[in-house]
């Protein structure tokens, strides 16, 4: 691979060119370039991507501020290099910042990854292009007696901020004792939409979600086992219920056809 001075001169200038959109502080705008137009690019560029973020973040964006939020957004677009092109994809890339590359600094809130990823998760969804054979669920079988099955655009979550909460009036600075399980889905009428639940529902959507193979009656069994509830027939008829409220809500599709 050629080094820097090794490239052609239309590549340096090319690097010199973006490095600068990157970061008009650290790197100098290319000598043959106008400022006004150079200008022109840089907050074109860095707009563009902002607003997407901010619509994609927009709590975040809302409980950072002006300054803390672009001192995050410039430090995203200085130093983080995408793996796509693909401009629906950047929020994943600014999640993965997050995740892997940003510096922790002292003001940065104890709940700022979950919440981004909360945030990411509704994008994904409302753009996932999943399918799922239909002709192998029963929409209307048993869900005592069969296989339920989890709608691939159902995905259960759990965070230890209660992270559907967060507002600029709600920033928590210690998580709560019992962390927040949701289920974030997308409706019949390709809403994005999410359910709360309580450990045992989330323990019950989990193990469908994982694939038990094993039917609605059999689940629950296990999970009156776990409890050691001292009726466990009061469980599986809960647990009927809350299967059929998933089904309504489009969270199950059905169970698995004969």
């Amino acid at each position: 691979m050629h080094g820097k001075a090794e490239r052609p001169q239309f590549q340096q200038l090319q690097y010199a060119f973006t490095a600068h959109i990157r970061d008009p502080e650290a790197n100098p705008r290319p000598a043959d370039i106008e400022a006004r137009r150079m200008k022109i690019y840089n907050e074109l560029t860095y707009n563009n991507v902002e607003d997407f973020m901010a619509s994609t973040y927009p709590v975040l964006r809302e409980i950072c501020g002006d300054e803390k939020w672009h001192r995050l957004m410039r430090d995203y677009f200085a130093n983080h290099y995408a793996g796509t092109p693909f401009f629906h994809e950047m929020p994943r890339e600014f999640l993965k910042y997050l995740e892997q590359e940003h510096d922790p600094a002292e003001d940065d809130f104890p709940f700022m990854l979950e919440l981004a990823h909360y945030e990411w998760v509704e994008l994904a969804l409302s753009v996932s292009d999943q399918q799922t054979d239909h002709n192998a669920i029963d929409p209307d079988g048993d869900l005592l007696d069969g296989v339920p099955v989890l709608s691939p655009l159902a995905w259960p979550l759990n965070y230890q901020f209660p992270v559907h909460k967060l507002s600029s009036e709600y920033m928590p600075v210690t998580a709560p004792a019992q962390p927040t399980y949701l289920v974030v889905y997308r409706d019949v009428q390709d809403a994005v939409r999410f359910l709360e639940m309580n450990p045992v529902t989330a323990h019950l959507v989990q193990l469908i979600a994982e694939g038990a193979q094993r039917t609605g009656r059999e689940l629950l069994t296990q999970i009156a086992e776990q409890l050691q509830h001292a009726d466990p027939a009061l469980v599986i008829q809960s647990g009927q219920q809350i299967l059929h409220d998933l089904r309504e809500r489009g969270i199950l599709l059905g169970v698995i056809r004969a």
